[in-house]
């Protein structure tokens, strides 16, 4: 079981963000448009320039490979990217038929569809559905369920309960819904004013 621990944290001219999220523990991380939600996020996996250190596990970032930290700690972007024509080549290791099925999606024919042919809504959930394959210890979710209906959506938060609950993985969910953060998340913390502050309980 391994927490996330962040440790003075700084990206631009934010002030530098100390925090933890615990092992099997969801952190809500709301915040208006433009506040450095996707930023911390961004610094946290090492996509962006930073100062500071983030651990998982008592591991620092500092002391592995790049591709080693992201594999370990996974980030569903805002916008997922696409390389291939079609679906399937995305799954290189495979991926589990019941979890596209428990996100909504038609089981192993998905697979076949071309990435053009496919809705924002469903993009967005084959994008969590190829993090998740690749089984990391840590998730960074930003805006999950921004394209998708409330069934989509609903369907996305159960999975992702299921997931740190069966793998007690930490994560850090970004949204604007503070219905949905005080569902999903055990606390929550804000993005304001460059500085990230504590907001308390969840659900």
């Amino acid at each position: 079981m391994a927490e996330l621990r962040v440790s003075a944290l700084r990206f631009l001219d934010w002030e530098p963000a100390s925090f933890v999220v615990g092992s099997g523990e969801c952190v809500g991380l709301a915040g208006e448009s433009g506040s450095g939600k996707s930023l911390l996020l961004r610094a946290i996996v090492d996509l962006d320039s930073h100062q500071g250190e983030v651990s998982l596990g008592g591991e620092a970032r500092s002391g592995m490979s790049a591709p080693e930290w992201r594999r370990r700690v996974g980030m569903l972007p805002a916008e997922s990217r696409w390389w291939f024509d079609e679906v399937r080549p995305h799954f290189p290791a495979g991926v589990d038929e019941g979890l596209l099925e428990k996100l909504g999606l038609p089981g192993a024919e998905v697979l076949g569809w071309e990435v053009r042919r496919l809705s924002a809504g469903e993009r967005q959930r084959l994008a969590l559905a190829r993090l998740l394959a690749r089984r990391p210890e840590a998730l960074l979710l930003d805006e999950p369920t921004a394209n998708l209906d409330g069934r989509s959506a609903e369907r996305v938060e159960e999975v992702v309960a299921r997931y740190r609950e069966q793998r007690s993985a930490p994560v850090l969910w970004v949204g604007h819904s503070a219905g949905q953060l005080r569902r999903v998340a055990d606390r929550r913390m804000r993005m304001a004013d460059r500085k990230l502050h504590e907001e308390g309980g969840g659900r």
